[in-house]
């Protein structure tokens, strides 16, 4: 084979290569788009479930008015802003939710509720759901960070401007997410 051939072989081999990861990462940034969405989804879909747990439990619970406004307004938190400004309002939702059915144990009536229960019970599911979500997010993340830290892909991704994703993690209030 001509060394000229050669070359011209490794120079569409490069190029095939440089496509090829190109496409796979931009696909990658594409799924964890993705992924982002779905918690979003879940956590609108929690969102909505609130309005119906609060006028369920306004009937039973005449003391606990405080409690009930709190949840309806960071309600209004989860449903606008970023990400990582909702997943923050949801965060503290879940505890005012927690204190929510602690409180139920001081009303039999509530507690007996079948409204009541299957709310508590699709809030549950809703609960797995966003987990999962994160869960999904952090794996596409992974195997992102990882494609662009490898070599030679390392270098190719800088040149085309690929950066690190952060991964979805709590600290505390706090839950960070980045593009």
């Amino acid at each position: 084979m001509e060394p000229l051939t050669f070359l011209f072989f490794l120079l569409i081999l490069f190029f095939l290569y440089v496509f090829y990861l190109y496409n796979k990462l931009v696909s990658l940034l594409e799924r964890s788009k993705n992924a982002i969405s779905q918690i979003d989804v879940q956590l609108k879909r929690r969102a909505d479930l609130i309005p119906n747990l609060v006028d369920t439990v306004k009937g039973y619970m005449k003391y606990e008015r405080e409690t009930l406004e709190k949840i309806t307004s960071l309600r209004a938190s989860i449903v606008s802003g970023s990400i990582n400004e909702r997943l923050a309002s949801y965060k503290k939702l879940q505890g005012m939710l927690k204190t929510i059915f602690a409180v139920s144990e001081n009303y039999p009536e509530l507690k007996a509720s079948s409204n009541f229960l299957q709310l508590q019970e699709e809030l549950v599911t809703t609960e797995n759901r966003i987990a999962y979500a994160r869960q999904a997010y952090n794996d596409v993340v992974y195997i992102y960070n990882s494609t662009i830290k490898m070599f030679p892909n390392n270098i190719i991704a800088s040149i085309l401007n690929f950066k690190e994703l952060d991964y979805l993690k709590e600290t505390g209030e706090e839950v960070k997410v980045g593009f």
